[in-house]
C-alpha cells in the first residue's frame, strides 16, 4: 500500500504508543488485583479477607507510582479495615500524593544510579516488612529500574563504592544480567534480602518485567527471589570488565572474596509464603503494537527477543536491512520488535549524550545511507523508530528517536555528520537538531524497548 512520509511516521508512533499503553502499570494492577465478595483475588489465587489482619505495600521501580495507585484503587473498599499502608521508591518526577502509600523520590529523573535518598527509602522498606506479623499480607511492587532505586549496600562497602561499580559496568557494556549479578552480592535487600527480612505470613510480588525472558532473580535484582548467582560469579563479572584497573575500591573485591570463601551452597528458607507474579512484559507490548498495526491496515511481522541482545549498533543495522528489504520486496510492510541492546560507551572525555535507542536509530540511518545510491532518496518510503517503554533512554529526557525521509534533508542542510555523532555516543544532540527525538515524559511502566518500522512498498513518498 502506498503511504506518504507523514502517515508512515504517524503510524509508527501510534503503533509504538499502543504497545506502551498496553503495559500501563496502573491498568495491569487493576487487572490482577481485585476484591470479590469475601476474597481478595490476586492473579489466579483467592485469599480470604478474614484471614488478613493488615496489608502493607512496598516496592521500587519506574512503574512504581502507577502500580501503587492501582493497588489503592483495587483495595479501596478494605483499605481502612486492613490498615493499608506502604512505601515505594520511584524516580523523583514520578512522585505524587496517594492516600495510603508513600511514593518516595529515590533518584533524580534520568539519573539511573543509586543515591542516598534511595538508601533511605530502602531502609524504610526493610523496617516496614520487618514489622509485619504472620497474619499480615505484604505486596511487593517490582518493575524495571528497581535495582538503582533500591540500594542497600552491605556494611563492608559504601554507597560511593556501589555507585562506582554500577557506572563502570554500565559504561563498559555489561548487560543487565551481569550488572545485577554484582549488585545482588553487594546488597542487603537484593537477591532475596527483602523476603528474608519480611515477617508477614504471605508476600505477594507483582512484577512488570524489564528483562528479556523474565528471569525473576534478575528483574530489579530479585529482592524476593533466591539468588541463583554466587560471590564468585560477581568477581568473575568484575574481572571480565577490568573493574580493578578502572579503580573500583579494593573493599568491593575483599568483601566478595570473603563471601566466596564461605559455604553458600544452599539459600536459607524464607519465613513467609511467597508468590511471584509477572503481570507485564515486553512480549505483551509487542503483541499490543501488532494489534494496532493490523488495525491501521498493515501486514505486520513481529518478534519479542527471548534472549539478551548484543550491541545497539548491530541491532540498528539489522533493522535497517529489514526496512529496505520490506520497502523493495513483497511481504509485510510493518515490523515490530522488542528487546534491550547494550552500548559500550567511549571515554568520558569525548562522550556526548544519548541512550541505546538513539544509538540504535542513528546506526540504522548510517547503514541505510551507506547502502543507497541516492542519499536524498535513501529513506523514501521508510519510517523507523526505537524507544524505551519507560520514557527514558539512557541519561536523557527522550524515550528514543525516529528516522524518515524528511530527516535526510534536515541533517544535510545543517551539515551534520551522523558517523561522528555515533562514534562519540552523542546521538541525542544529533536527533535534537533535526527534531527527531521521541519525548513522552515518564510512562509509569518499563518493559524494555519497542522498535517499529513502517514502509510504503510503492517506493514513493
Amino acid at each position: 500500500m502506498q503511504r506518504g512520509q507523514q502517515q508512515l511516521r504517524e503510524d509508527a508512533l501510534a503503533i509504538w504508543n499502543a504497545g506502551v499503553d498496553a503495559v500501563d502499570s496502573e491498568r495491569l494492577i487493576r487487572e490482577n488485583v481485585r476484591i470479590d465478595g469475601e476474597y481478595l483475588v490476586v492473579g489466579d489465587e483467592m485469599l480470604r479477607l478474614a484471614d488478613i489482619e493488615r496489608i502493607a505495600v512496598v516496592g521500587a521501580g519506574k512503574a512504581g507510582a502507577g502500580m501503587a495507585a492501582g493497588m489503592e484503587y483495587s483495595l479501596a473498599e478494605m483499605a481502612v479495615a486492613k490498615q493499608l499502608s506502604g512505601w515505594v521508591n520511584v524516580p523523583e518526577d514520578c512522585v505524587r500524593t496517594l492516600d495510603h502509600i508513600t511514593l518516595h523520590g529515590a533518584r533524580p529523573a534520568g539519573v539511573n544510579e543509586p543515591t542516598e535518598a534511595g538508601v533511605f527509602g530502602a531502609r524504610r522498606i526493610l523496617e516496614i516488612v520487618g514489622s509485619l506479623g504472620p497474619n499480615d499480607l505484604c505486596f511487593c511492587l517490582i518493575s524495571g529500574g528497581g535495582s538503582a532505586l533500591l540500594p542497600a549496600p552491605v556494611d563492608a562497602i559504601t554507597l560511593a563504592d556501589k555507585q562506582a561499580v554500577t557506572k563502570h559496568l554500565s559504561g563498559a557494556g555489561a548487560n543487565i544480567e551481569q550488572l545485577n549479578t554484582v549488585r545482588k552480592q553487594l546488597s542487603r535487600i537484593k537477591g532475596g534480602g527483602l523476603a528474608r527480612a519480611c515477617g508477614a505470613g504471605r508476600l505477594v510480588t507483582l512484577i512488570i518485567s524489564d528483562v528479556i525472558g523474565d528471569p525473576l532473580d534478575v528483574i530489579a535484582s530479585g529482592p524476593t527471589i533466591h539468588d541463583s548467582r554466587t560471590p564468585q560469579d560477581a568477581l568473575d563479572v568484575l574481572n571480565r570488565f577490568h573493574a580493578r584497573e578502572a579503580g573500583i575500591s579494593a573493599s568491593v573485591f575483599n568483601y566478595l572474596r570473603q563471601s566466596a570463601s564461605q559455604d553458600r551452597s544452599t539459600n536459607p528458607a524464607f519465613a513467609c509464603d511467597i508468590q511471584n507474579l509477572v503481570i507485564g512484559n515486553n512480549a505483551a507490548a509487542v503483541d499490543a503494537a501488532g494489534i494496532e498495526a493490523e488495525r491501521r491496515g498493515y501486514s505486520h511481522a513481529m518478534t519479542a527477543s527471548t534472549t539478551l541482545e548484543g550491541a545497539a549498533e548491530d541491532i540498528g543495522c539489522h533493522l535497517a536491512d529489514m526496512a529496505m528489504r520490506m520497502r523493495d520486496e513483497p511481504g509485510p510492510d510493518c515490523l515490530i520488535t522488542g528487546g534491550e541492546p547494550i552500548v559500550q560507551l567511549v571515554d568520558a572525555a569525548e562522550r556526548g549524550k544519548g541512550g541505546r535507542n538513539q544509538q540504535l536509530v542513528l546506526a540504522a540511518l548510517i547503514h541505510i545511507l551507506k547502502h543507497s545510491s541516492d542519499v536524498d532518496a535513501a529513506l523514501r518510503g521508510i519510517a523507523l523508530l526505537s524507544g524505551g517503554t519507560d520514557g527514558e533512554d539512557g541519561p536523557t529526557d527522550a524515550a528514543g528517536a525516529f528516522i524518515d525521509e524528511g530527516l535526510v534533508a534536515a541533517f544535510r542542510d545543517q551539515q551534520l555528520d551522523p558517523a561522528n555523532y555515533l562514534q562519540r555516543c552523542d546521538a541525542y544532540h544529533f536527533f535534537e537538531q533535526v527534531s527527531a527525538l521521541i519525548k513522552t515524559g515518564p510512562t509509569h511502566t518499563n518493559v524494555c524497548d519497542l522498535r517499529v518500522v513502517t514502509v510504503s512498498q510503492s517506493g514513493t513518498a
